[in-house]
């Protein structure tokens, strides 16, 4: 080993904390801590902060929630946005943050392994490459949308249309008249069926298990920001009766449409398991047209299409994985 490579492995102190994570929480950890004059070191594998929001969602995401419960601390969104600023309008709001913040992210740094080193009373961070930093205080901020859910379907090899995850999907216009597969029926399998038929495809969308849709607005209010104001005067299970009985007047039997609702409320199941109800922006109107059909789970993938679980076989041009993601940290984080 030459001098430069030893000397890349030699552990470097860092003040303060190390925040693996340049996203909207690391940004935000980094930010809190300057003002209390704790410094800290960003570090963050991809080529640009918010990499998540920049690089791997669709052109017609906007967020879910009003932009006041997703402003970030310290700063809030520039005058002129809209209730539900666009995708380009955060990545935009976290430029800004982050230059207002004087934070700068190590870019292209990914952390392999990191554990608290009692003798040394710091957490070790080794990077790819075999830089190890030590620093008094580690925070975890890379989110829980690291590395992509692609199921393995048998028979998916052969299939001679396009698969493909959502975090390749940018845009319904590539598929205008064609059988789309879409598996998953979250946020966003719910927004990329609705993408789809409005750029003319003709989607399908598996459902699987159980679902709560809510409205993402009830008289002209936040869904989720009567559901906080609620929680504050009652119980959880009171609150999900309220909102269950305001989704039904507003959107029908959900299970008429294939969509049936789990037995535990919206919001118990969000605290009991992390499962986000669906907040509709539109696509139950299209399933109850049609224009979107709701099929059930996936049996096998033929050469040209699929054969459901009910023994029906259906014909499609191409599939898409709107089946999430899952966290990274249990791979380096010791």
């Amino acid at each position: 080993m030459d001098g430069e490579a030893q000397g890349r492995r030699r552990p470097a102190w860092v003040p303060g904390a190390i925040i693996v994570g340049a996203g909207p929480s690391g940004l935000a950890a980094a930010a809190c801590l300057a003002a209390r004059g704790v410094p800290a070191t960003v570090l963050e594998m991809s080529d640009s902060l918010a990499s998540t929001w920049r690089h791997r969602t669709y052109d017609r995401l906007t967020l879910h929630l009003p932009k006041r419960f997703c402003e970030l601390p310290l700063l809030p969104f520039p005058q002129g946005y809209p209730a539900y600023p666009s995708k380009d309008q955060f990545v935009a709001y976290m430029e800004s943050y982050a230059a207002a913040a004087g934070v700068a992210p190590r870019f292209g740094a990914r952390v392999e392994e990191a554990a608290f080193d009692a003798a040394a009373g710091a957490w070790a961070v080794r990077l790819a490459g075999g830089e190890l930093l030590l620093a008094r205080w580690l925070v975890v901020a890379t989110g829980e949308n690291a590395v992509p859910r692609e199921p393995e379907f048998p028979g998916a090899p052969r299939f001679a249309g396009r698969v493909m995850h959502t975090r390749d999907y940018k845009s319904g216009e590539v598929f205008s008249g064609k059988k789309v597969l879409v598996v998953g029926c979250g946020n966003s399998g719910m927004e990329v069926s609705l993408d789809l038929c409005r750029h003319g495809a003709k989607p399908s969308m598996v459902v699987r298990n159980t679902v709560h849709v809510l409205p993402r607005e009830m008289l002209g209010l936040s869904t989720f920001g009567i559901a906080m104001a609620l929680l504050k005067l009652f119980s959880v299970q009171v609150v999900d009766r309220i909102l269950l009985a305001a989704a039904r007047l507003t959107l029908g039997d959900t299970g008429k449409l294939g969509l049936r609702r789990p037995k535990t409320g919206p919001m118990e199941l969000k605290n009991l398991t992390g499962r986000t109800p669906v907040l509709d922006v539109g696509t139950l109107g299209h399933i109850k047209t049609g224009k979107i059909k709701v099929v059930g789970a996936v049996k096998e993938v033929t050469r040209s299409g699929v054969r459901f679980a009910d023994g029906k076989e259906e014909q499609f041009d191409a599939i898409i994985l709107a089946t999430g993601y899952r966290s990274n940290v249990p791979s380096w984080l010791k």
